[in-house]
């Protein structure tokens, strides 16, 4: 079995840290580089139930998109339930490492199995990275469809190509637009806009829109006087499709080295939204009949 050290390097150049944002806080939290790894669980959110998760399936590594210390802390007590994180990978001899906004960046990314999961055709990145020469880096994805579809259709396949969440999908414009073009961003997208509407794209699917940049991004006219038609979905659910196209380069990678890794991804849902009530007035557009 390969050291926890060789796992890690791997994933560094599969995401390379450079590639993090300053703010972000990306790499391995915990564990000793002489471990042996032989079972890798992938996941988005580093939280407690994951964690028993991985205790259960004997993980030897948990790698996590989303950080579990983003702004430092002064105490990893177990009364803490980012503490009892701690404790309980420790205790357990699971190491935890941690690929966000690199991974955002990399190519191919979150965006990269965001469009994949909605079956669409990623063109280039929305903000590309200035150091990629090759210009396949970046965050977000500008996107083609096969086929033109509406936006009610387009919402639809969102919905059912996605993991299932309270939220589901908000919808922002008019349901029988034609929809050629996407743009994609996993994650918060709401500071993308002006680059979507650069982009030019009929519409733009994401996650944490809130209600001023939507009402914004709305009124805001760009090259066609056609409003941008946006698609809010769950944060989790809009980067979980990176846990399995991360699976499957780390698989990749250790058929190669002859590693002979078990590598698994968590279905767990972690969106901390657990359930949703639709308004019931019959002036709310809806996809079926009115309640």
């Amino acid at each position: 079995m390969p050291r926890l050290s060789e796992v890690t390097a791997a994933l560094e150049a599969l995401w390379p840290p450079a590639l993090a944002e300053g703010w972000d806080a990306v790499g391995t939290v915990a564990g000793d580089p002489d471990a042996e790894v032989g079972r890798v669980l992938f996941a988005v959110d580093p939280v407690q139930e994951i964690v028993d998760e991985a205790v259960k399936l004997g993980a030897d590594l948990l790698v996590t998109h989303h950080p579990l210390y983003l702004r430092g802390t002064t105490t990893v007590a177990a009364s803490t339930f980012k503490g009892r994180v701690v404790h309980t990978l420790i205790k357990n001899d699971i190491a935890l490492h941690v690929a966000h906004t690199n991974a955002d960046k990399a190519d191919p990314g979150v965006s990269d199995a965001l469009a994949g999961a909605l079956g669409v055709r990623v063109v280039r990145p929305l903000v590309p990275d200035p150091t990629d020469p090759a210009g396949r880096r970046g965050l977000g994805r500008v996107c083609e469809l096969e086929h033109p579809v509406t936006l009610r259709e387009l919402a639809g396949r969102a919905a059912d190509r996605l993991p299932a969440t309270a939220q589901g999908i908000r919808v922002a414009g008019d349901l029988d637009a034609t929809v050629r073009t996407v743009a994609v961003s996993g994650g918060s997208g709401d500071s993308l806009f002006d680059d979507v509407r650069a982009a030019g794209v009929d519409a733009f699917l994401t996650a944490d829109l809130r209600h001023h940049p939507v009402s914004e991004a709305r009124e805001a006219v760009s090259v066609s006087p056609v409003p941008l038609a946006l698609l809010d979905a769950a944060h989790w659910a809009t980067e979980w499709p990176w846990c399995e196209l991360a699976a499957a380069q780390l698989d990749e990678i250790s058929d190669r080295e002859g590693w002979d890794l078990r590598v698994h991804v968590s279905k767990t849902v972690t969106d901390p939204w657990t359930a949703h009530a639709a308004s019931n007035t019959q002036s709310v557009s809806t996809f079926g009949a009115p309640n």
